[in-house]
């Protein structure tokens, strides 16, 4: 693989640089993205059947999905050659799956030139840091596995995992 290979790598020098999206057409974009987090079966004992954990720090799972938005929203800030994007809809949503995981999903769309892939992988990985962060005074045996797009529309090609 070459540099010319990586599209946030400029094709004569090899340097860093934001893909020019100024004579591409907007379409509807969308991406959905997941990871799980392992919070063990003493943390999720803690859940009961409410499917809400109370920490002194407020409600655990409703604090990570507005965590997961703002993320979803601040990507550009984070990750160095994104593109500022305004985005037309962000859901994320936390299900436990079983007596020590939590899955966390974020649903993102835009009407745009470019995909939202990463907006939708950093709302994951900000509702996942929120809920470790939120859960450690109980354990810090938690574990941040798996973040990975599952689904991506609009944009060159389709990707479904």
């Amino acid at each position: 693989m070459s540099a010319r290979d990586f599209s946030h790598l400029d094709k004569k020098t090899g340097n860093p640089n934001m893909v020019d999206v100024g004579e591409k057409q907007a379409s509807h974009r969308s991406a959905r993205a997941s990871c799980r987090v392992i919070l063990g079966k003493e943390i999720v004992r803690e859940l009961g059947s409410s499917n809400e954990l109370i920490t002194k720090k407020g409600p655990v799972f409703q604090t990570a999905i507005i965590a997961g938005t703002m993320g979803a929203k601040q990507t550009a800030n984070l990750i160095p050659l994104c593109h500022p994007l305004g985005l037309d809809d962000c859901k994320v949503s936390i299900d436990l799956l079983d007596d020590t995981t939590v899955l966390v999903q974020c649903a993102v769309k835009v009407f745009g030139k470019t995909g939202v892939e990463m907006e939708a992988m950093t709302g994951v990985s900000v509702a996942a840091l929120t809920i470790y962060d939120m859960c450690k005074g109980f354990s810090h045996d938690i574990t941040i596995e798996a973040i990975k797009l599952e689904e991506k529309k609009g944009g060159k090609r389709d990707f479904k995992r």
